[in-house]
């Protein structure tokens, strides 16, 4: 049965497991015994899978350990620990990545550019730096899927900064990083590979010219939000009239900042390009989703992949990665 035949059933659609179903039913169509495992905050469940069923590879989809995003990183270690490979990232780059403000600094240092920002830690005195103007971004520092973050994260006063900072604080309970807001096209390109790299098509969040300024950055209902994106004219989609030279200058950025993160697997960076078509890097999401209509999974399926194609792909760069490369 081709592979697309799999991915249309009414149960997949509105699902919220629609990742975890696309790729269980696609493994199975290539011909992979796979056996599925919920886990919530028992790492007992995965010794048990592993040393009952003895998998060649898990095919790592977890997000979040005991409710927490930031103990991805240690499940994966414990999957090292249990001599098991994994597809995705390993843990030294998940931890460098999660954390906005050290990616940040890393990137500084390796002169790849990226917005000014401050952190503002939880239970500390809220005062921006003179050499931070505004407009500012008001994020997580540690949270993914643009938690948090809707128009009101755009601030323009010190006012505004210090009451959308203390609300960042009291209901995620974490620290806050404020960064520039870089006026521009923005971009997202998907990056593959261990030792060798290879950058995907550049994807772009579009916005209608009659947009308002205030949704002209990827907020919680934008990404996940169609109806939203319908009314405000915003869309995903293959990048459009970009200069040679440029095309060439992001994907040689991308693969820099996937080095200097020392990510491996299979990641998606984030970026802003102006006018000037200076490049900033915004973030870099390892492991990002890889649903069947993800921008992630359409950058590949435009490069010449097919979903089957590209999982045999991931899994095969989870069996050649090093541990403690």
């Amino acid at each position: 049965m081709p592979t697309e035949e799999l991915l249309t059933p009414e149960k997949r659609l509105n699902s919220p497991a629609k990742t975890e179903y696309d790729i269980y039913h696609n493994l199975h169509a290539l011909g992979h015994d796979v056996r599925v495992v919920g886990v919530y905050d028992d790492l007992k469940k995965i010794k048990s899978a592993i040393n009952e069923f003895q998998p060649h590879i898990v095919f790592n989809l977890l997000e979040e350990f005991a409710g927490e995003a930031i103990y991805d990183q240690n499940v994966v270690s414990f999957l090292e620990l249990m001599r098991t490979p994994y597809t995705g990232c390993n843990p030294r780059g998940l931890i460098l990545a999660r954390d906005k403000a050290l990616t940040k600094e890393i990137l500084s240092y390796h002169r790849i550019k990226v917005p000014k920002f401050a952190v503002f830690p939880r239970y500390r005195p809220i005062r921006r730096p003179k050499d931070l103007p505004f407009p500012l971004i008001v994020k997580c520092l540690n949270e993914e899927a643009s938690l948090g973050i809707s128009q009101a994260s755009l601030v323009d006063t010190d006012a505004k900064l210090k009451e959308r900072v203390e609300f960042l604080h009291k209901t995620y309970g974490t620290d806050v990083i404020v960064e520039s807001y870089i006026t521009g096209r923005e971009f997202y390109v998907g990056v593959m590979g261990n030792y060798r790299l290879e950058t995907l098509p550049i994807w772009e969040l579009r916005f209608s010219t009659g947009a308002g300024a205030q949704v002209r950055f990827a907020t919680s209902r934008v990404k996940f939000n169609q109806s939203y994106r319908d009314e405000n004219k915003i869309s995903y989609g293959a990048a459009q009239n970009l200069p040679s030279h440029l095309e060439t200058d992001i994907s040689n950025t991308c693969k820099r900042v996937y080095r200097a993160l020392k990510l491996s697997g299979y990641a998606r960076i984030d970026l802003r390009v102006t006018e000037n078509e200076e490049i900033f890097v915004i973030e870099a999401n390892p492991n990002p989703d890889i649903a069947f209509d993800e921008e992630f999974v359409e950058s590949a399926y435009k490069r010449g992949l097919k979903y089957g194609e590209l999982l045999n792909r991931i899994i095969s760069l989870g069996l050649s990665w090093q541990k403690g490369d």
